[in-house]
């Protein structure tokens, strides 16, 4: 069973949909026994950073996550599931993040298109992971966001998207896949995605 983490914020449904298309068993969880006795975690997410940390600081499930991924547990980020992986975030004053990367999650410069970014756009594949087969460079994917991270590390920056900057739209290390962009929202090649994390995880 894979756990997609319900802290109160993000699109939960539509992730658990997308997994049921694709006959993966993924369920909605949100205590840490459930994150604990899962074969792998999807921490899906739209909304504020120190929001979501402050949610799974008071659920109790912040240890739960870390201690997931240092297992080597298979986890899926999504938008703001990938953000709170990083050290910090400028978002609202600065707030710590999970620290499971190191880097920061920045805001948009001021520039003549509109933020946030919103909408369609390519994926330019740096690495690929193992989740990704089937998936064509320059594929395009949907995004909605008014941050970005940035890796110190960037060895782990898997895929990138242009939108006035150069920004990291994915992540990969191990065990640990993230992306900017929402899989479940980007119809047939997110639902590819979705099963390709569904297989790895079978397989781990």
């Amino acid at each position: 069973m894979i756990a997609i983490v319900d802290y109160g914020m993000g699109n939960l449904r539509s992730v658990e949909k997308g997994f049921l298309k694709v006959g993966v068993d993924a369920r909605i969880v949100n205590d840490a026994a459930s994150i604990d006795n899962a074969e792998g975690v999807v921490l899906p997410g739209v909304g504020a950073f120190m929001d979501c940390i402050k949610n799974l600081t008071d659920m109790k499930l912040t240890e739960a996550i870390i201690k997931a991924i240092g297992k080597g547990k298979p986890f899926l980020g999504i938008c703001l599931g990938l953000q709170v992986l990083f050290s910090e975030s400028e978002e609202f004053g600065v707030c710590r993040g999970l620290n499971i990367f190191k880097g920061k999650v920045v805001r948009f410069p001021k520039m003549e298109l509109k933020v946030p970014h919103m909408g369609w756009n390519t994926l330019d594949i740096k690495k690929r992971p193992p989740i990704f087969d089937g998936i064509e460079d320059k594929s395009y994917f949907y995004f909605v966001h008014s941050f970005y991270v940035v890796p110190e590390d960037k060895d782990i920056i898997a895929g990138t998207t242009e939108y006035g900057v150069n920004f990291t739209a994915m992540a990969w290390k191990d065990n640990v896949f993230a992306m900017q962009f929402h899989p479940e929202k980007s119809q047939e090649l997110g639902l590819k995605i979705l099963k390709g994390y569904g297989d790895f995880v079978s397989k781990a």
